[in-house]
């Protein structure tokens, strides 16, 4: 079940872009070359604009997250993002008869230092 917490781990830096990009739509709907109640009509649709992607974002990531647990599940290989050490290994293959197990959203495994979270990680 989606939470808030995720949604803001996710999220956090697209909303904080959809801020900025808002406070610029402000700023140009505010100059007087701008008719009027374009700042009005401007940060309705670009907040609209952003809402959308930023809720499609996180329903094809929550999706995505859903589908790897599942084939965890059924000891299916899983691609992981390893950013310990991105030149010698830029992946790690994740599967359950390896040792590894899920802890709520994280891959973990005794034989690696740090988790891996699945919404980084693919069915293979």
């Amino acid at each position: 079940m989606p939470n808030l917490k995720n949604f803001f781990f996710l999220e956090g830096g697209y909303l904080i872009l959809g801020a900025i990009v808002l406070l610029i739509t402000l700023f140009v709907g505010t100059r007087p070359f701008m008719s009027k109640g374009a700042a009005k009509r401007g940060l309705m649709w670009v907040s609209l604009v952003i809402a959308i992607m930023i809720g499609l974002h996180y329903n094809m990531t929550m999706n995505r997250m859903a589908e790897v647990k599942i084939a965890f599940e059924k000891d299916l290989e899983i691609i992981c993002e390893s950013r310990m050490v991105r030149k010698v290994a830029p992946y790690v293959m994740v599967k359950k008869s390896r040792e590894w197990r899920l802890e709520g959203d994280n891959f973990v495994s005794p034989n690696y230092e740090r988790p891996f979270f699945s919404a980084r990680c693919i069915v293979k």
